[in-house]
């Protein structure tokens, strides 16, 4: 009797259920003016956002290392427990006070989201080696497009801040987020051995060279190769630059826009637009466009014009920060851009060291973005502390730059025998 297996798109269901909890942490941005009202520095909201960051990416290295031993199913769970517990603990516990903040939703929030965030990127690999851009980009969507509901549920549409408060509102994201990373982590289970997609037979080599996703490295071996820094520091430069933008996309156009004759109120609105919507959505398509380009493109030549237009766009928001419509074009271009990367980085991984592991691999990749986290925004927090926002940005462009370059210098990897 033949084993049943599972619709393959429940797996894609399952995925952006998942990431549309785990968004959260870009929903960050929402809490931090009430947090300032309580005596924060723009610093310390920074911290919060950069240790949700690193300890996401630390963690998410020991879980692909847990995933063979308990499953996809028990480890995306296990993160919607450890995510939905931090916040809602912060919020049980009515404060607004530096530390447990910091702790409860900066460390346990970021390592509930390094659990389960792996989960659907090597679900997704298994599940469609015929359109792996694609499904890396659906997978991950969910994390940017869940960022606009969290903030607009926050603020402007449900009111949530303004109607029960900070703490109320991090207790009822909190529930929530369990309940919805559970619910898809329900279908998170991989493909019977030896299956695949109906009509779909796996690339064959050419010129002697291994076919694509068909070497697979372990980790110790990935870890040998300049392939993978090369990656890593690509990465690196990419998510620091978007991620400093968005610590800064509601503050500094505020500041820029005020400086041109708009008053606050509406300098606030605007800056809020161009980061809840035009940001959020261009992050979430972003994910799905890139994805299906370098389906078509390549990843290599994908991720270069990625970094290459992203640098340039960064290095001239300076000067479009303080008009309103620049400022949304600014915003989704860099949107777009940074949501790429979520595409396109486990999709190299995936090409470059094999499909087998991803799992294993990409959250050593994937700490990139944890160094990012903490460089692009600390650095981009004290400079707004120093009024010299426009600096952030150039130093951020310069090194998008400079990644562009060393993408085109990366080569297939090999083992050596």
């Amino acid at each position: 009797m033949s084993e049943k297996v599972m619709n393959r798109w429940l797996a894609v269901v399952g995925a952006i259920l998942i990431q549309l909890a785990l968004g959260a942490i870009y929903a960050w941005s929402v809490f931090t003016p009430s947090l300032k009202e309580a005596g924060w520095s723009v610093a310390q909201t920074q911290y919060v956002f950069s240790a949700g960051l690193a300890a996401f990416a630390v963690v998410m290295v020991f879980a692909g290392r847990m995933m063979p031993k308990i499953g996809p199913r028990r480890l995306a769970i296990a993160g919607g427990v450890v995510l939905g517990i931090g916040y809602a603990l912060a919020g049980l516990l009515k404060t607004t006070d530096f530390g447990p903040v910091f702790a409860l939703i900066g460390l346990v929030g970021g390592a509930g989201i390094g659990l389960a965030y792996v989960v659907p990127i090597a679900v997704g690999v298994r599940w469609f080696p015929d359109k792996k851009g694609l499904i890396m980009g659906l997978a991950v969507a969910g994390f940017g497009f869940g960022a606009m509901g969290w903030v607009k549920g926050a603020g402007a549409w449900g009111h949530l801040i303004e109607n029960v408060g900070l703490s109320n509102t991090f207790a009822i994201y909190g529930i929530a987020f369990l309940l919805m990373v559970v619910v898809g982590g329900m279908f998170m289970v991989f493909p019977p051995d030896g299956w695949k997609p109906a009509g779909w037979n796996p690339p064959e080599a050419k010129g002697g060279a291994p076919a694509t996703g068909a070497l697979n490295f372990t980790s110790g071996e990935m870890l040998r190769t300049p392939q993978f820094y090369m990656i890593f520091l690509c990465f690196v430069a990419g998510g620091g630059a978007g991620l400093m933008s968005i610590g800064l996309m509601k503050l500094y156009p505020m500041k820029a826009l005020m400086e041109n004759g708009v008053s606050e109120a509406a300098a606030s609105g605007i800056a809020g637009t161009a980061m809840a919507v035009f940001f959020s959505l261009a992050n979430g398509m972003g994910r799905i466009g890139w994805g299906a380009l370098s389906d078509k493109l390549g990843r290599k030549l994908s991720i270069i014009i990625m970094l290459a237009t992203q640098g340039a766009i960064v290095l001239a928001f300076p000067m479009m920060a303080g008009s309103e419509y620049l400022l949304y074009l600014g915003a989704t271009i860099i949107g777009f851009n940074f949501g790429g990367n979520f595409a396109l980085f486990p999709s190299i991984t995936a090409d470059t060291f094999g499909n087998k592991f991803v799992g294993q691999n990409y959250p050593w990749v994937f700490l990139a973005y944890g160094v990012g986290g903490i460089a692009g925004p600390i650095m981009g927090g004290k400079l707004g502390d120093m009024g010299n926002f426009p600096l952030a940005f150039t130093i951020c462009g310069v090194a998008v730059v400079a990644a562009a370059i060393v993408a085109a210098l990366i080569k297939p990897a090999h083992k050596t025998a």
